[in-house]
């Protein structure tokens, strides 16, 4: 399938975003897709996926806006020009010298307020129910979308969390209890050395524990995305098309 999907940067309530489809010139999207990229990342670094997803459920580019917001942060002072973050992670984690997942995700980050609020921004922006938006992300894109899918104050039709993990444990535990019916697809890699697979485990259990239906695929590999995870991630958001 041969593609050309149009590319836009453009600001949606507090953040710029990069907007791709390949819908017909002037057509309204079925779903909406909104997928932030991780810590250190530039705001493009997700782009790519939306034409990929095209191509393994050709279904989507018919149907679906992906919108891939770029987080509010500069990484600058740490030597990273061109990097973005959604809030900051204490320096001993970012240098490997401490990584006790397990106790950072107790409390609520430093900063994830403000940047919920920028991200709700975006979302409201969008001017589509939210019953036709799915949110994900990547990392720490995939944190900052599940907590603002469980805060939302309706249920979103979808959150794809690709190698996320667990943070405000005891706000998302009881957010999630009122989000029964919100469907999820996780992905995670046995092998990633940065957020360990027990934390994607955690994570899940939380949402399952809250009556969530998670699709939850683990496979051999780091912190990455691989292809079968792609395919999986596509016929989830064809589910979605489907209200299914």
């Amino acid at each position: 399938m041969s593609l050309r999907p149009r590319h836009v940067r453009t600001k949606l309530g507090e953040l710029n975003c990069h907007v791709v489809d390949a819908l017909p010139e002037g057509a309204t999207p079925e779903l909406v897709v909104v997928l932030s990229h991780g810590l250190g990342a530039p705001g493009t670094d997700l782009v790519a996926l939306a034409p990929e997803l095209m191509t393994a459920a050709p279904r989507l580019a018919s149907s679906v806006r992906f919108v891939f917001p770029e987080a509010p942060l500069t990484m600058e002072h740490l030597g990273m020009g061109g990097g973005r973050m959604w809030f900051e992670i204490p320096m001993e984690y970012l240098m490997g010298q401490k990584r006790d997942w397990a106790q950072y995700s107790q409390a609520v980050p430093a900063g994830m307020p403000a940047a919920r609020r920028a991200l709700m921004s975006t979302v409201a922006a969008l001017q589509v129910p939210l019953n036709r938006v799915v949110l994900g992300g990547f990392s720490q894109g995939a944190m900052m979308s599940t907590d603002v899918a469980l805060r939302l104050e309706e249920c979103p039709a979808g959150l794809c969390l690709l190698s996320g993990a667990m943070v405000a444990r005891d706000e998302w535990t009881a957010k999630a209890r009122a989000r029964p019916s919100l469907p999820v697809f996780q992905g995670h890699g046995r092998q990633d050395p940065l957020l360990p697979f027990q934390e994607a485990e955690r994570l899940r259990d939380l949402l399952t524990g809250a009556g969530m239906p998670v699709e939850f695929l683990p496979f051999d590999g780091g912190h990455t995305l691989i292809s079968e995870e792609l395919e999986q991630l596509a016929a989830f958001l064809v589910k979605r098309l489907d209200g299914r």
